[in-house]
């Protein structure tokens, strides 16, 4: 497992609530573990160590923060904002704090949750195995049958304990991991949550059995419950067996939480520097991602002609629906919010990634209700190309709009070729000069349509009779201005050259073309 570092600490639990003053040796610097401070007793060596100043004021704590120094420790989280910084550089430790109100075993659930996670196994398994091993030991010491749920209902873990009574909402429940509707659950749920402590609560069939169920909670956030069911032999004290389990679910769910966090961070991380071409590995990034082989960059963002209120809060909801939705379809996955673009790598070959891109955006437009647009860039053989992939990805993006709000590259080749063209052109004096410049001033001085006419010929493919059509003027009225343009400019339309160029200063420079009115 990789070690947890400070920068990673801070991605998963950091902002208003925690914030870092400095950090002498970097974001790089190892965290291995969370300790409480003790007045009473000398610091034991701890390298990697994070102290908690529990008792000490923040203003007071240069003194400790040498003695940390000394224990080889990370950092020291003082509670209020007004720490010695000049002492935490001098000493080389990393300062950081916490708001004067916080509970300082909050703070310490926190960050050994955070610290103590465990990404790989977040990816393989949520990070809940522990919660069935809890399970468990509940039914074995309680004497029912035990389930974890989360808030929305949704079955996190359960008990294997042989012989013990079961009944058929148990039953269904397990099989769909999910447990069954009903008024009469809606209400238990509201008494549930509504308690601090363990509830019992009576069958809810004629063949069902009675529950004693408890919520968990950390800080003051229900995280989810503990049910136990009643088979009539529980033991003397399962309430405060209940409420002790109660207890560790929230420790494991927090550190299950924090390594899904850590886990997801990491990925995007890898991912980002992958699409930007900064991956130092990119075959090993790649194939930690599950991005391996043959795959492609599709790009989702919001339209931006569309009124979005909370523009970065729903960018994160698209990121959220684009993460669902590729998980649903190719499991494990990375996807990642970058300058308001949301960045997924589809693997394989391209055939379904376009009906996917569309899903998406329909589900996406209808959860945001804002519409949304998402482009595919070239299926590249590997890693080393996603680079590449992406930067197509964000040129289709540029040329996307309300009738064609899904692309892949090779569908509107012609478009982001022109606009990089535009791009170079405009960047090269010698490319913006020419006759197409003379054109536009005699168009302005005189009020004649010699640009809008040759644009309308040379679309018609140098066709008197199309181009005449697309200007809606008899081809004699066509025939007369291109001669007389000949004359005042001096362009020669028999050159093949001088027509290609002057069409693509036209089309690219002035933006012309016969669509323009």
């Amino acid at each position: 497992m990789d070690a947890c570092t400070l920068g990673d600490l801070l991605d998963v639990v950091g902002g208003p609530g925690l914030r870092l003053h400095t950090a002498p040796a970097g974001l790089g610097a190892p965290v291995t573990e969370t300790v409480l401070h003790d007045g009473r007793a000398p610091l034991p060596r701890l390298p990697g160590g994070l102290l908690l100043a529990v008792g000490v004021r923040a203003a007071d704590a240069g003194p400790l923060l040498a003695e940390a120094a000394r224990a080889g420790l990370t950092g020291v989280v003082v509670r209020g904002a007004d720490g010695p910084v000049a002492a935490a550089r001098e000493h080389g430790v990393a300062l950081l704090s916490v708001a004067d109100d916080a509970p300082w075993h909050r703070v310490h659930l926190l960050l050994a949750s955070a610290v103590s996670a465990e990404p790989a196994a977040a990816w393989a398994e949520g990070g809940l195995g522990d919660l069935f091993a809890l399970a468990d030991a509940i039914a074995t010491a309680t004497g029912g049958a035990t389930a974890v749920e989360d808030p929305r209902q949704r079955i996190l873990a359960y008990s294997t304990v042989s012989g013990q009574t079961v009944d058929e909402d148990r039953r269904q429940g397990i099989l769909g991991r999910q447990v069954p509707a009903s008024a009469e659950n809606t209400e238990q749920y509201r008494r549930l949550f509504a308690a601090d402590r363990p509830v019992r609560l009576p069958a809810l069939s004629g063949t069902g059995l009675p529950r004693l169920a408890m919520p968990v909670r950390a800080g003051g956030e229900t995280l989810g419950s503990v049910w136990v069911i009643d088979g009539g032999s529980l033991a003397p004290d399962a309430e405060a067996t209940l409420a002790q389990g109660a207890s560790t679910a929230a420790l494991l769910l927090l550190r299950a939480r924090a390594a899904r966090e850590l886990a997801r961070h990491r990925g995007s991380d890898l991912l980002r520097r992958l699409l930007d071409g900064t991956a130092t590995d990119p075959a090993t990034a790649a194939a930690r991602l599950g991005a391996d082989g043959p795959a492609r960059v599709a790009a989702f963002v919001l339209d931006s002609a569309a009124s979005v209120p909370d523009a970065e809060r729903t960018a994160l909801r698209l990121l959220d629906v684009v993460r669902l939705q590729c998980e649903a379809r190719y499991g494990r996955h990375a996807c990642v919010l970058v300058d308001g673009v949301v960045y997924a790598v589809l693997p394989g070959p391209g055939e379904r990634h376009r009906r996917l891109a569309e899903d998406i955006v329909a589900r996406a437009g209808q959860a945001l209700r804002v519409p949304v647009r998402a482009a595919l860039g070239e299926t590249v053989p590997g890693a080393d190309g996603l680079a590449d992939s992406r930067a197509d990805a964000d040129l289709v993006l540029r040329v996307l709009d309300a009738d064609l709000p899904v692309a892949a590259v090779d569908e509107v080749r012609a478009r982001v070729t022109l606009l990089r063209l535009t791009e170079v052109m405009g960047e090269r004096r010698e490319l913006t000069a020419g006759a197409w410049r003379r054109v536009l001033a005699y168009d302005a001085e005189h009020g004649t349509e010699y640009a809008r006419t040759l644009v309308c010929w040379f679309d018609a493919g140098c066709d008197m009779a199309g181009a005449a059509r697309l200007l809606a003027v008899h081809p004699n009225t066509c025939r007369y201005r291109l001669k007389q343009f000949q004359q005042h400019t001096g362009v020669a339309l028999d050159d093949p050259d001088e027509r290609l160029v002057l069409w693509l200063q036209l089309r690219a420079l002035a933006g012309l073309s016969s669509a323009t009115p």
